[in-house]
């Protein structure tokens, strides 16, 4: 290789330049498609977790998709895809489920719905990871949704749980558990420590 040249680590084409030319739309070569990744929770109770997460996420240079299965208070960061939407990929009504408020039929139906919304997601090529957080009812809805998506595709789970038998969250399937040490209910300097690293987790697996 020529002095001055690099190798561009995309296209793999020798380039004068720091931006290969491939990225920037200007020849015939495949283009470098930003990753998104979808931040899947319960916006009522997590949200302010969630922007967190979202935040580190962009600050990265990937994009978010956030992705509401909250079922009762209203959520406390808008949404990209909203849990009326979930409720609905799994036949339920949220509206019927938050008058309700029974937590197991709630945690089911979102857990349902959400594993039908990543996999549709994912199989069109709209989401290239997935990352979630929560306590008991997060994780069981946010493994269910995951568990729904093939080995290989990218997938973290900040729990409160992760320290326990995983076994039923994970199956058979490679979801990363990732610790939260703390109790996921606000941010302190520990969660902001923990969620920044698990954003950076994920990020360098898509």
């Amino acid at each position: 290789m020529k002095k001055g040249k690099i190798l561009c680590s995309f296209c793999s084409s020798v380039t004068l330049k720091a931006t290969c030319l491939s990225l920037i739309g200007l020849d015939n070569s495949p283009q470098f498609i930003v990753p998104t990744i979808a931040s899947l929770g319960t916006l009522d109770t997590k949200g302010a977790e969630h922007a967190l997460v979202a935040e580190q996420i962009r600050a990265r240079g990937h994009q978010t998709l956030v992705i509401d299965v909250g079922s009762l208070g209203e959520p406390g960061l808008g949404p990209d895809i909203s849990r009326v939407e979930v409720a609905k990929a799994a036949e339920a009504d949220a509206g019927a489920l938050a008058a309700k408020r029974d937590r197991g039929e709630a945690v089911a139906a979102m857990a349902k719905g959400a594993a039908v919304i990543l996999s549709r997601l994912a199989a069109a090529g709209q989401i290239q990871g997935v990352i979630s957080l929560g306590g008991g009812g997060g994780t069981a809805i946010g493994t269910a949704a995951m568990r729904a998506l093939p080995i290989g595709f990218p997938k973290v789970m900040v729990s409160t749980l992760a320290s326990g038998n995983t076994a039923p969250y994970v199956g058979v399937k490679d979801i990363v558990m990732f610790p939260s040490i703390v109790d996921i209910a606000g941010l302190n300097r520990f969660s902001r420590l923990l969620l920044a690293r698990a954003a950076g987790a994920i990020c360098g697996m898509v």
